[in-house]
C-alpha cells in the first residue's frame, strides 16, 4: 500500500475509535421516535398515498441512520460508500424491471 492509502485508513480508524456511546444512544432514540411516528400514522385515517409517502420517507431516513452509524458506513472511505450506493440502485432497478410488473398483474386478474 502507498502512504496515502495508509494515511486515509489511519484517519478513518482514528475517527472510528473516538465514538461516544451517547452518539449511538441519540441515533437509537431517533430511530425509536420515528418508529413510534410510523405506528401512530398507521392508526390514522390518512389517504393511502399521503400515508405511504410519509412512511417511505421515514423508512429511508431510518435506513440511512442504521447504515451510517450502526453499520459504520459513515466512517468508510468513499469507494466503499459508492460501491454500496451503486449496489442498492442496481437492486432497485432489478426489482423495478422484473418483480414489480409481476406484482401488478393482480390488477388485471381481479378477485373472484
Amino acid at each position: 500500500m502507498d502512504s496515502t492509502q495508509l494515511a486515509i485508513e489511519e484517519r478513518v480508524a482514528e475517527q472510528h475509535r473516538h465514538h461516544h456511546k451517547t452518539m449511538f444512544l441519540w441515533v437509537w432514540v431517533a430511530l425509536l421516535v420515528m418508529t413510534a411516528i410510523e405506528v401512530y400514522l398507521t392508526y390514522q385515517n390518512l389517504p393511502p398515498v399521503k400515508m405511504l409517502t410519509i412512511l417511505l420517507g421515514l423508512s429511508f431516513i431510518k435506513a440511512a441512520l442504521i447504515i451510517g452509524y450502526f453499520m459504520h458506513l459513515k466512517y468508510e472511505v468513499n469507494i466503499m460508500k459508492w460501491a454500496t450506493i451503486c449496489s442498492v440502485v442496481g437492486c432497485l432497478i432489478i426489482m423495478t424491471i422484473f418483480f414489480f410488473p409481476d406484482a401488478f398483474r393482480i390488477l388485471h386478474i381481479g378477485v373472484k
